[in-house]
């Protein structure tokens, strides 16, 4: 099946050059968008109405976050460990060290289920920037009362993480290898089971990253390095590509009263001198209108 081709219409929302924009969450009940730049490192909130925006600045890399329930804070996935961050004051409290060595290993995406556990993927990013020898890392799942726990899921770079309507699939990316599989998720005890393939980004367009469902149940990728958002119909096929002005988009998140809008986040990393005059946009957050609406996602611990 082939893709159909889309120039859309791009409103520039923030023009910050993020090193490694990530992870932009829809907050209904603040009509908001949060966001990371992995490397700034620092959390970000705009207001989607108003634009008013605020910044949290962090210590070290920053993978995935998500709000707490009832609280003015959010658990962050640091290198160096899980954090509750006080979104009042600024302060940062450790929950737990970090299941990896961190000279070797950060954090990378994350998303919540229905019944308010984090999931979170790792990526392999040695500090010494020597990638010569891949390793791959664990999934994990946090919840107040479980605490975090690891799960079989073994990755260079997880990515793409999304529940299907109905919430007992889970669709997961690895990026290093361009596949994107859907897990069997038992939403009940927070597990997962089988897995089948579901799709493949090529490697000479680029590699699957973040992801997002609309309410028919396609998935929608971001192909960094492909310069395009992807959808793929429920059985895996491509649907449509969506062109952007930037090389390496990162994820994107349905906003909005009725979810009818697409934020999409973006890297500037390893881009030459040349490319990024050639991109201005790279590192950017962007909106457009992606003719559907999207899937609710849950965005607070419990």
């Amino acid at each position: 099946m082939s893709a159909a081709t889309i120039v859309a219409d791009i409103e520039v929302v923030c023009r910050d050059g993020s090193v490694i924009g990530e992870c932009p969450t829809w907050v209904s009940a603040e009509s908001a968008l949060y966001w990371v730049d992995i490397k700034g490192p620092a959390l970000y909130r705009l207001h989607h109405q108003t634009g008013d925006r605020r910044t949290w600045k962090l210590p070290s890399d920053c993978g995935a976050f998500a709000l707490v329930h009832g609280q003015a804070a959010a658990i962050v996935a640091l290198r160096t460990g899980l954090f509750r961050l006080d979104l009042t004051t600024g302060g940062l409290d450790r929950l737990m060290a970090p299941p990896f060595d961190p000279a070797l290993f950060r954090f990378n995406e994350g998303i919540v289920d229905e019944t308010g556990r984090f999931w979170f993927g790792v990526m392999f990013d040695p500090l010494d920037g020597d990638t010569s020898h891949p390793m791959k890392g664990q999934l994990h799942s946090y919840s107040v009362s479980q605490g975090m726990r690891v799960h079989d899921d073994r990755a260079e770079i997880h990515n793409g993480m999304a529940f299907v309507p109905g919430g007992r699939d889970m669709i997961i990316a690895h990026s290093e290898d361009g596949s994107i599989s859907r897990l069997r998720f038992d939403p009940g005890n927070g597990t997962i089971g089988y897995r089948r393939p579901f799709a493949r980004v090529p490697s000479e367009l680029g590699v699957p990253d973040g992801a997002a469902m609309d309410e028919t149940g396609h998935y929608w990728c971001a192909v960094y390095d492909g310069g395009r958002l992807r959808r793929f119909t429920p059985d895996g096929q491509v649907d449509r590509d969506i062109l952007l002005p930037i090389s390496k988009p990162t994820m994107c998140c349905f906003a909005g009263k009725d979810l009818d809008t697409l934020y999409v986040t973006s890297a500037t990393e390893h881009l030459t001198p040349d490319q990024r005059r050639e991109q201005p946009l790279a590192g950017a957050l962007l909106r457009l209108d992606p003719g559907v609406l999207g899937l609710a996602k849950p965005v607070y611990v419990r």
